[in-house]
């Protein structure tokens, strides 16, 4: 099943992807601000299985974060080889963590802007993994799969003067407003037979910049939600964001091409959509 929220924010109502360009209304079945367990998405598939839901046509709809805002976004650096690099990084022993503000998450058509002060704002597609149940100290990769209700195509903007050399953390590169359009869709787990066979694109302009594939992990999905579980707990409707391959802009040649604003960007993951996000500036 594929999840979308529709309307401007707020107002949003969230419905099952049909064929047609429409999509089947679940107001009733599914809260649109609060997250989703993986109960509450097995309910869902009943009632769209069952027929009989009203048809919403998607046509001049706003495209919606296709998740309720998560309490929780947990990230991962430097969790693609060929990311790693690129950067001139040793590979991790252990994933390496930080967490992102809810408040970045925007649609996959919404504007990202480009911070005040900003010249290395850079782009980052990711397999994001949506938490379908509790996951506290678990013991093994396999439940920690167990605990996943779907996958989501991310955007981990990040501005890496911010990030790398302004002091403390890399929080204040990855914190500002717009970081994170997720979407299209939500694709619930039993249609992502293999998370870890998944190509991921990136395109800016039209111009391919990242061509990877969740393969070249340097810890799965499944190790991640199990390792993450360990030190926090996640919840329903939590959002892990799983790290990027290479091609930022970060890793290329002078002149870098970071982003500026009247640039497009289009983040694809395969078999959960893409996003595509103008770039503005905060002014």
């Amino acid at each position: 099943m594929k999840l979308l929220r529709v309307g401007e924010p707020g107002r949003e109502r969230p419905l099952a992807l049909l064929d047609g360009g429409t999509g089947a209304d679940l107001s009733g079945m599914l809260d649109p601000h609060r997250p989703w367990s993986s109960q509450d998405l097995r309910a869902a598939a009943d009632a769209v299985a069952g027929g009989g839901l009203p048809r919403v046509p998607l046509a001049g709809q706003r495209l919606a974060p296709p998740l309720p805002r998560p309490v929780t976004i947990v990230c991962v650096g430097l969790n693609y080889r060929d990311h790693a690099a690129e950067t001139g990084s040793r590979l991790p022993t252990e994933p390496i963590l930080f967490l992102k503000s809810p408040a970045t998450v925007v649609g996959p058509h919404d504007e990202v802007l480009v911070p005040r002060g900003s010249t290395r704002t850079d782009h980052e597609v990711e397999l994001g993994v949506v938490i379908g149940r509790r996951a506290r100290y678990l013991d093994s990769a396999e439940e920690g799969l167990a605990h996943v209700a779907g996958y989501v195509v991310c955007n981990d903007v990040s501005e890496r003067e911010f990030q790398l050399e302004r002091g403390g953390t890399w929080d204040k590169g990855k914190n500002c407003e717009t970081f994170n359009p997720v979407g299209p869709w939500f694709v619930t787990a039993d249609e992502v037979p293999d998370p870890q066979a998944l190509r991921l694109r990136l395109r800016v302009n039209g111009e391919l910049r990242q061509d990877g594939s969740t393969a070249d992990m340097v810890f799965g999905v499944g190790e991640l939600v199990r390792y993450v579980s360990r030190f926090t707990v996640l919840e329903p409707g939590d959002l892990l964001n799983t790290g990027t391959p290479a091609g930022v802009a970060m890793g290329r040649p002078d002149p870098k091409p970071y982003l500026r604003p009247g640039d497009v960007v289009e983040a694809e993951v395969e078999g959960l959509g893409s996003t595509r996000n103008p770039v503005g500036s905060a002014g």
